[in-house]
């Protein structure tokens, strides 16, 4: 095994075994039978060391994720992916703690790699015509309920008790996202004058980008897309307040 792989090894034991998730460096160094030099030229500092560590244990979800592949409904692994990423959380309380911690500047390469995911399955839902917004907006709105839940289930687990949360939040934001028949798993029906044009705007915007353009010039297609996406992301949001 190679000094910078010990290394990853002895880090990742010692927060998974920690009251807190955090570790010093110190106690890696003496655990890996390492000198702090060693530590600090494969990992730069403390924070690169945590961060490689996250990548490291996130990377086996992933893995799975990449394994399964896509399937043929993209909001069924809409719904997966939220729940293998809850039950990774509790799986993992101190790595996953320690990947959403202010303390982590950079965000590691495995979360921003987990977002490329999730936006992937919005827009191939949105190309079939089950987004109500654009699958940037979505994917933020989407990623930042999961990790709250998955936070609070893990920091919090006495308060947060219900088994069914979790997927009662899932639910109610996907049905803020995507089409009512898309919440329920059901036909498309875009025919209620409130979602009919922002959904239509979301599914020309996903086709324009993966038409790459569709005979537009590249800032045409820009300011379309910006256009689209502008519209579709309008629905429910608060109307501006005019100045007398």
């Amino acid at each position: 095994m190679s000094t910078r792989a010990r290394i990853l090894e002895v880090a990742a034991e010692l927060v998974a075994e920690s009251p807190d998730g955090d570790v010093s460096t110190r106690a890696v160094c003496e655990a890996a039978q390492v000198g702090a030099p060693a530590l600090y030229r494969h990992f730069g500092d403390k924070e690169g060391l945590l961060s490689a560590v996250v990548d490291h244990g996130f990377d086996a979800y992933l893995a799975t994720k990449r394994e399964r592949g896509e399937s043929t409904d993209p909001v069924e692994d809409l719904r997966h992916g939220w729940d293998s990423h809850v039950d990774f959380a509790l799986r993992n309380p101190n790595l996953y703690r320690l990947m959403n911690s202010p303390a982590m500047r950079t965000p590691p390469a495995s979360a921003l790699e987990s977002h490329r995911i999730l936006t992937r399955d919005l827009e191939r839902a949105a190309e079939r015509g089950r987004l109500l917004v654009a699958p940037e907006l979505a994917a933020q709105m989407i990623m930042s309920a999961n990790v709250g839940v998955a936070l609070m289930l893990v920091a919090r687990p006495a308060t947060f008790s219900d088994p069914t949360a979790s997927r009662r939040v899932r639910d109610a934001v996907h049905a803020a996202v995507l089409t009512p028949a898309a919440a329920d798993g059901d036909s498309v029906d875009t025919t209620a004058p409130s979602a009919a044009v922002p959904s239509t705007a979301a599914t020309l915007s996903a086709l324009l980008r993966q038409s790459h353009g569709a005979g537009l010039s590249t800032a045409e297609a820009a300011l379309m897309t910006e256009w689209l996406d502008r519209v579709s992301n309008t629905q429910g949001a608060p109307e501006p307040k005019l100045r007398a």
